[in-house]
Order: structure tokens, then C-alpha cells, then sequence
């Protein structure tokens, strides 16, 4: 829904109802990711796309259907079958899609998840799956419930239940976090063990990033880990013979740089993380002097406590002061006992996680009697 957000806020300025589609869940070479949305307003109007064309004619039908009812509908699409005329995927994947009535009061909270996307500010939008009846022509079913807005200080609407509504909007905190979309299954009353009830979580928050320094073995095994995560990877490096998309395919992005100078020049937020991997003083003292004034959530690097200990005098040495060295998560990583490259990344992934979300780093067998979520 990102991508239409400003034509669907305009047609909400003009009283316009309409509906949405959008792509809930993906099998195989499906030609949109979830979130992808389409709109259909009750004069006709399209904006948007679920599939690049494949299934848009067959979702328009069912989006005026919507409009007319008021109900939401889920439908999936596979592979056309032997009709080359039938509703279906020409690449072969498989897609879930969720139709919504919205405007005239049909989504009272609508215009402030559009204002929040417009200004950058994270929200997510928890609506229930309705009954899926299959591809080309399915059944359809009322959703059992209404609809929640969650933000990562409160929440607005009801699901039904106010046990439904804290465990929703538990996973979708979870997922603003790390900028994604997904589906989850609960009781009715929130119970993780049973999943009687399937919500469609929409989340609109840009990925955190994470900024990899030092174009090492380790480095690509963080690179993927990290983007396993949700985190949008960036690789620098000053060496264009080790910053190559061969060594690194999982990252977002490669930069043949100075850390430093690429450091000074990219945007760092509360939800950004730097690793230093780079362990040479050259790189590290000048690119620590600037990471550790950012206002990133975490500041690590890599090196033996030796190492720890001689780079910690050169930054005083550089002026950097006590307050930001207190920062420093040197030498990076959770006391796991790793050894290889992909051990290290999962030790320097666990200590992120545990830093975002308030864990000891301990085994939970040890942290009797606090909570497993905080």
C-alpha cells in the first residue's frame, strides 16, 4: 500500500469509497512481494498493481464486488492450467491476496496510517484473513474481526478480543522493527499454540540498515545473516578486489570507499548498526572517531581483546571521550565459542538482537523467573 498511498489519500480527501487489494503471501516466482497493493474506486478508477498484470482483470471484478458488500475476501491465484484464457500466473508462482472496502467510514483509522506513511514514521496495519477459497473462483467469507493500527508506542481498534489485540501487536512491534510484512496465526484470545484465528500484519517502516565494514570472510557471513534479519546490508570497503558482488550476494549494497568518508557521506539513524570487521588501525580509528558520535542503536567491532586494548588508546589518543568509548561493543559479539566465519556472524547477530530487544545474552534455563519477551 506504500506505493499508492498518495492516491489513496487523495481519494480519501475527496469522500471517495473504494477498495484494496493486496498481495498477503508468495509461493515460488510470484511477480509481486507482499504489500504490493492495488485500489479500485467506486467509480472505476485503478491504481496500483498485485501481479503485473496477470490476475488484475479477475481482482478488479472482485474489488467491486467488495464495494458492494462491505466484506473482505482472500483469494489465491496459481499457475494458468490448460485454458490459456484462465485467471492464473503465467510465471508459475502462487499468490495470496486480501481485498478491503475502505473510505466512507469503512476504515476510520485509514487516513492516519496514510499520514504516517507520508511522513516516514512507522505504523502497521493487522487485518484478519477471511476464509481462502481457492484460485480462480473462490468463496469467500466474512473476516472475523475488525482491523488494528499499531505503532511502536500504542495502538488504535479492536480485533475482536484484547487478548487477540496485545499478542497482534506484540508481532507487529517485531516486525516494524525489522521492516516487514508477514502473516501469523493465534488463538482467539492471543494464545501462541493455536491458530484459530490468521492476521495479515502490514507493516510500513523502512528496513533498519546495516553497515558492514570490511570487505573479510566474516563479513560476508554477517551480510547474510543480517539480511536474513530484515536489515537492508551495506558492505564497504577501501579495496575494490574484495567488494565484489561474487563475495558478497546477499548485500544490498557495495561501496569501494573509505569507511570513514562513506560513513560521513550515508545516513545513520537510532536503527542503524555498524560492525568494523576491518581490525587495521588505519580504517578503524577514523571510522570509530564518526560511528561512535552517530546515533546508532549499536557500534561494534571486531578484534582480540590486545587488539580491544590498543584501539581503545589510539581513539583516547584521538580525542574520542569515555561516554562514546562506553559505546564500543569491542570485542564484538556474544561469548559463544565460535570459530568459523558463519559461528562469528551468529554471535554478532545474537548480541544485536539482544541489545534491540533488552535480552541478558544469558540461556534462558539461567533467567528464571524473568519473561522470555520483554
Amino acid at each position: 500500500m506504500r506505493d499508492i498511498a498518495e492516491g489513496l489519500a487523495s481519494w480519501l480527501a475527496d469522500g471517495r469509497r473504494f477498495a484494496v487489494a493486496t498481495v498477503v503471501r508468495t509461493w515460488r516466482s510470484a511477480p509481486r512481494r507482499p504489500g504490493s497493493s492495488l485500489a479500485v474506486a467506486e467509480d472505476g478508477e485503478v491504481i496500483g498493481s498485485v501481479s503485473g498484470g496477470c490476475v488484475e482483470g479477475a481482482v478488479y471484478e472482485l474489488a467491486r464486488e467488495v464495494l458492494k458488500s462491505g466484506e473482505p475476501v482472500a483469494v489465491t491465484y496459481g499457475v494458468s492450467d490448460d485454458d490459456a484464457l484462465a485467471v492464473g500466473l503465467t510465471c508459475g508462482g502462487i499468490i495470496e491476496i486480501l481485498i478491503r472496502p475502505a473510505g466512507a467510514g469503512r476504515f476510520p483509522g485509514l487516513a492516519g496510517v496514510l499520514a504516517a506513511i507520508g511522513r516516514g514514521q512507522p505504523v502497521a496495519v493487522a487485518s484478519p484473513l477471511p476464509a481462502d477459497g481457492g484460485a480462480a473462483e473462490p468463496e469467500t467469507a466474512p473476516a472475523p474481526g475488525g482491523r488494528l493500527v499499531v505503532t511502536p508506542n500504542g495502538s488504535e481498534g479492536t480485533l475482536g478480543d484484547t487478548g487477540l489485540d496485545a499478542a497482534v501487536a506484540q508481532r507487529a512491534r517485531g516486525l516494524l522493527a525489522g521492516g516487514g510484512t508477514d502473516v501469523v496465526h493465534l488463538g482467539r484470545q492471543g494464545q501462541s499454540r493455536l491458530d484459530d484465528v490468521t492476521v495479515f500484519v502490514e507493516s510500513f517502516a523502512p528496513p533498519p540498515r546495516m553497515l558492514v565494514f570490511g570487505a573479510i570472510d566474516f563479513a560476508s557471513s554477517v551480510a547474510r545473516i543480517g539480511k536474513f534479519l530484515g536489515y537492508h546490508v551495506t558492505v564497504c570497503d577501501a579495496r575494490p578486489v574484495f567488494a565484489t558482488r561474487r563475495r558478497f550476494p546477499d548485500a544490498d549494497e557495495l561501496v569501494v570507499d573509505w569507511p570513514h568518508r562513506y560513513l560521513d557521506s550515508t545516513t545513520v539513524d537510532e536503527n542503524t548498526v555498524i560492525c568494523v570487521l576491518t581490525h587495521d588501525p588505519k580504517f578503524d580509528v577514523p571510522l570509530l572517531q564518526r560511528a561512535l558520535c552517530t546515533p546508532a542503536r549499536y557500534v561494534g567491532a571486531m578484534g582480540s581483546r590486545r587488539t580491544h586494548e590498543d584501539r581503545l588508546r589510539r581513539l583516547r589518543e584521538a580525542g574520542v571521550a569515555e561516554a562514546e568509548l562506553d559505546r564500543l561493543a569491542s570485542p564484538i559479539g556474544l561469548d559463544l565459542g565460535a570459530r568459523t566465519p558463519e559461528e562469528t556472524a551468529v554471535a554478532i547477530m545474537a548480541e544485536i538482537i539482544a541489545l534491540r530487544w533488552g535480552g541478558t545474552g544469558r540461556r534462558l534455563t539461567e533467567t528464571t523467573p524473568l519473561p522470555i519477551h520483554r
